[in-house]
């Protein structure tokens, strides 16, 4: 996803699949390429459904509501996948808040399609003939309906790749820094709010101890410090420590220094760590909803029902959680922050007597 392969590689690498090594191609996503050519029916019907009628350009910058450009990059991926022509696929993400906001849309757009398109057929052939002099709008065509139902289609399957713990995990990359490393433990819990499985941390920039000038003797206790941090945080899932090289590591050459040093395990192409982050339980009471949230402040957590979802703020980042149809008729009784763990009771609802 990020724009930097060519640099790092020092070779030429654009929108289209580039060999760089034997069993090795890079790709730099182009989203609006990919939106004008392996999306192209898609984005028609996106374009029709948020269409205003006679300003087109109105329309355009409608259909390219933030996210969007974004959301068609992780269906390339997901495209990428389906062909079942590479082993392994590593995503260069963006920086942690634009990578967190990126994960998180496939989920919230699939959310809004699905409270919206279970009528759209109905509203379509009740508010066509009326629709473009009423409310300045055109409502889409049947065509654009099923596009628009294929999309949706689209999100779910993305949604089942990217949280399926058995092909995918995500990993985070920190140095030992108060700043960042505070950064970390919050995406940590973020991730693990929308259900994503973090197997591995890597550790940038660790100063090599065998330097011997005293101007590095605050930053190797600094250090010191944050990296056991880490270890503490994240206890439970491989890290590994690179050094703080004494060269840009961009090129071959570079590259290969931080394989020999640190990526010599077997298994690092493999995900590492599978943990239930999201699990219903039936209980004596009802039914027990637990997630995973480390690092979680209960007092920056909010929660609320509305009958068919479980809405959950922390800070600025929410996360909607339709119900399965089985809690259709509960409703939640208490919620608490127990060891990581948000535990959320259900219990069925008390009906009044039909005689009172």
């Amino acid at each position: 996803m990020a724009h930097n392969l060519s640099d790092l590689f020092d070779q030429q690498i654009g929108r289209n699949i580039t060999k760089l090594d034997e069993n090795l191609y890079g790709l730099e996503i182009d989203p609006e390429y990919e939106m004008e050519t392996n999306f192209i029916h898609q984005m028609k019907a996106f374009r029709q459904m948020m269409n205003t009628g006679e300003n087109n350009e109105v329309a355009d910058s409608l259909a390219m509501m933030p996210g969007i450009e974004e959301l068609f990059s992780l269906l390339r991926i997901k495209q990428i996948y389906e062909t079942g022509e590479y082993d392994v696929i590593i995503v260069d993400c963006a920086s942690t808040g634009e990578t967190l906001s990126l994960l998180k849309f496939p989920e919230l757009f699939a959310w809004y399609m699905e409270k919206l398109f279970p009528i759209g057929k109905l509203a379509v052939r009740l508010l066509s003939p009326v629709s473009h002099k009423l409310f300045k709008i055109d409502l889409p065509n049947n065509k654009a309906i099923n596009d628009i139902q294929k999309l949706y289609i689209q999100l779910f399957e993305l949604q089942q790749l990217l949280k399926n713990q058995e092909l995918s995990s995500i990993r985070l990359v920190t140095i030992p820094e108060k700043m960042v490393v505070k950064e970390t433990k919050r995406n940590y819990m973020y991730l693990n709010l929308y259900n994503y499985n973090v197997d591995a941390v890597f550790i940038n920039r660790v100063l090599p101890k065998d330097q011997e000038l005293s101007f590095f003797n605050e930053w190797f206790k600094i250090q010191e410090k944050y990296i056991k941090e880490l270890e503490m945080v994240f206890y439970d899932i491989a890290k590994f420590k690179v050094k703080w090289y004494d060269s840009e590591i961009t090129g071959r050459e570079a590259l290969e220094r931080i394989v020999e040093d640190v990526l010599k395990d077997d298994n690092i192409l493999m995900v590492m760590k599978k943990k239930s982050n999201e699990l219903y339980e039936k209980n004596s009471k009802g039914y027990i909803l637990k997630l995973f949230i480390p690092n979680a402040d209960k007092k920056e957590i909010t929660l609320h029902e509305n009958g068919e979802d479980i809405i959950i703020r922390i800070a600025n980042f929410k996360r909607t959680i339709p119900l399965p149809n089985a809690l259709r008729n509960y409703q939640v009784a208490e919620a608490k922050l127990e060891e990581d763990y948000l535990n959320i009771q259900f219990v069925k609802e008390e009906r009044d007597n039909e005689n009172e």
